[in-house]
């Protein structure tokens, strides 16, 4: 199957109570979120919310309206993850409806920080941050607030932890935490219909962005989480999966397997290629070695910057598992293969 355009989407009665409603991401390749709405007697529940933008606004009401829920009698809002094409519409949900706002509290503890923190300084940060990397002058944005990106979301009402039932009124919805794309990005299993809700964590043609942020931190392993979480998962067996983009899918174990395997393939092409290198090289210098859907010469400042997370994670993936080296004291920070 392919992904469909944003103008062939409409509203689906999936069965079980539950309905998707795509909510397009203007000027974005994903084209749009699907946003799934679950019936229950206090009022339907959203997993995710789409992205902030009136278009975008407009689809998720007129949507829910097709599906025949006003968006006033939504109770709940769970959020898979703080990104804005999943969490950036809750906040409107919550004006209209009165509805709360629920997600893990590692990401619910990071929108307070982003909230805590002015646009300028977030912009110094990126700077910084892409700097340290061994970014060159001409791939740094122009000024501290030149980042470009949407307002932080609406903080949480409600902190979920793994293993929590969503307040979900004759249905059963448990949380399942899946670490990995962000730190509390949670899956979320309707037991009672044998379905996973997965985000973003398994997607049926692509695979998530894994970063960490600030590139060179030494204290986390988000690779190493996610294909944990991947393995997780899988554990849960052959469920149907509602993933937020793309297309729903049979099952989701074969599909986590699947990514699970393309991460360590790639893993093992890098540590060659790095292995090939008799000198350390910089984060940004490794993401310009690696594979991505075009060349590095034809990627634009923002994406490269995507693509050093990337392969910093892989970078600290190695790392952990013992086969690479960070070089003590390195501005920009340094890595090189260990001898076999």
């Amino acid at each position: 199957m392919t992904r469909r355009s944003y103008a062939e989407q409409r509203p689906l009665d999936l069965g079980f109570g539950v309905w998707s409603v795509p909510v397009p991401i203007p000027g974005n390749p994903l084209g749009y979120t699907l946003v799934y709405a679950i019936e229950s007697p206090r009022g339907p529940v959203l997993v995710d919310a789409g992205w902030n933008h009136p278009e975008a606004w407009a689809a998720l009401r007129d949507g829910l309206a097709a599906a025949g829920i006003d968006v006033a009698s939504v109770h709940g809002v769970v959020v898979t993850h703080f990104h804005p094409d999943h969490a950036g519409l809750a906040g409107r949900v919550r004006e209209e409806s009165g509805a709360w706002i629920a997600m893990h509290e590692a990401d619910a503890a990071i929108v307070d920080m982003m909230n805590g923190v002015p646009s300028d300084v977030r912009g110094s940060f990126q700077v910084d941050m892409l700097r340290r990397a061994g970014a060159p002058s001409e791939d740094l944005p122009e000024g501290p607030a030149a980042d470009g990106r949407q307002d932080p979301p609406a903080p949480a009402d409600r902190r979920l932890r793994d293993g929590d039932l969503v307040d979900l009124p004759g249905r059963k919805l448990r949380v399942v935490h899946t670490p990995g794309h962000t730190p509390g990005h949670v899956c979320l299993h309707l037991e009672d219909a044998d379905r996973l809700f997965t985000g973003d964590h398994v997607l049926p043609g692509i695979t998530p962005h894994i970063g960490i942020y600030p590139f060179d931190r030494d204290d986390v392993d988000p690779l190493g989480d996610f294909l944990e979480s991947l393995t997780r998962v899988g554990e849960l067996g052959e469920l149907g999966a509602l993933p937020a983009h793309e297309w729903t899918f049979p099952d989701v174990a074969a599909r986590a397997a699947q990514i699970r395997h393309h991460h360590e393939e790639k893993l093992e092409r890098l540590l060659a290629l790095l292995a090939e290198r008799a000198e350390p090289l910089t984060i940004w210098e490794t993401a310009a070695m690696m594979t991505w859907n075009r060349p590095w010469s034809e990627l634009p400042p923002m994406l490269r910057g995507m693509a050093a997370g990337e392969a910093a994670a892989h970078l600290r993936t190695l790392e952990v598992r013992g086969v690479l080296r960070r070089l003590p004291g390195g501005d920009p920070v340094r890595f090189q293969a260990l001898e076999s």
